[in-house]
């Protein structure tokens, strides 16, 4: 199913596996009331979707025209809206079906945005590895040559240099649901996933990766 859920990623901690007597790294992520904003059809709009919304928001801090489409469709506002497409075949639910959608040991995919890190320099940005500490190089973290003067005469496009690092979207993939809480409306996700603490992410069903 293409459905997935919206979340909050509330940190990190650590669950022990009594068949392999070790420790697994696990990511709480929040996943409680999401709610299905607008259904869309091939009908009318030429495709097969819904719009999932979660986190409920204040009236007073939602634009008009935001307003007036969450009440069109009898929803309450939302900070994080998201849209989930249908392949051909597909039913669109009429209410999100919630924590249900996922069963511990399945694959799933996680998309986020990274932490901001600010400018930083090729070191860490790129993992450059530096040039030499001794004898006075003064070059130590420098990027290095970055062209030639007369062929091509200028800096190749995509060339590795220091700039902004991190907020970036990224999806991590193939990863497990090692369990399921509903009481606590979180899921345990093994590893780690990109963003902050109380940053939102998508998680759906893995696509490279079946059950």
């Amino acid at each position: 199913m293409s459905l997935g859920l919206i979340g909050k990623k509330l940190g990190m901690t650590r669950l022990f596996d009594e068949q392999t007597q070790s420790m697994i790294p696990v990511t709480v992520i929040e996943v409680g009331g999401n709610q299905i904003v607008q259904t869309k059809t091939v009908e009318k709009d030429g495709y097969s979707a819904v719009q999932v919304g979660y986190g409920d928001k204040k009236e007073f801090r939602v634009g008009k025209p935001a307003l007036g489409h969450f009440k069109k469709h009898g929803a309450t506002p939302k900070y994080k809206v998201q849209e989930f497409r249908f392949v051909e075949g597909e039913q669109a639910p009429t209410e999100h079906p919630g924590l249900e959608l996922f069963q511990a040991g399945q694959w799933i995919d996680v998309i986020g945005t990274t932490k901001g890190r600010g400018f930083q320099g090729a070191v860490r940005r790129h993992g450059f590895g530096g040039l030499r500490m001794t004898h006075g190089s003064m070059m130590h973290r420098r990027t290095g040559a970055i062209g030639c003067r007369s062929t091509p005469g200028r800096v190749w496009k995509n060339q590795k240099m220091p700039g902004h690092m991190g907020t970036d979207r990224r999806t991590v993939q193939n990863l497990k649901v090692v369990a399921v809480r509903p009481e606590d409306n979180v899921i345990l996700v093994s590893g780690a996933v990109p963003g902050h603490k109380g940053a939102f992410v998508t998680v759906r069903p893995a696509k490279k990766k079946s059950a």
